[in-house]
């Protein structure tokens, strides 16, 4: 069983610069051929697919999030992080981490985190 927790700031300011880390246990994100990917849910709306970082380390962004993130891992800690710069009230969403494991399929989430963008 593949765990994976969400974890960082509940609320940001506007046009500052989110982090999150998930933090995976029960397997690691070196693994071949699996995805870690992050994807965020706004209120009221559906999933949307922020970006990847793959189990060799290479990195695929949303072109609708217009550069604005930056993924990246620590395998030494099995996390890996996202960062969404210039933030706007448009960003407040529940925040998910989840695995593919090369099936197209997501198989293993996160439960979730709360992010508010509010002055």
């Amino acid at each position: 069983q593949v765990l994976l927790q969400e974890s960082g700031p509940g609320l940001v300011k506007p046009s500052q610069t989110l982090s999150l880390t998930c933090t995976v246990s029960g397997g690691s994100i070196t693994t071949n051929y699996a995805y870690w990917n992050w994807i965020r849910q706004p209120p009221g709306k559906g999933l949307e697919w922020m970006g990847a970082i793959t189990y060799s380390g290479r990195t695929y962004d949303s072109p609708s999030l217009k550069s604005r993130t930056s993924i990246s891992r620590d395998t030494s800690r099995n996390q890996f992080t996202l960062q969404l710069s210039a933030v706007t009230p448009e960003d407040t969403a529940v925040y998910y981490c989840a695995r593919e494991p090369g099936t197209g399929t997501f198989d293993f989430w996160g439960q979730g985190t709360q992010v508010t963008v509010s002055s």
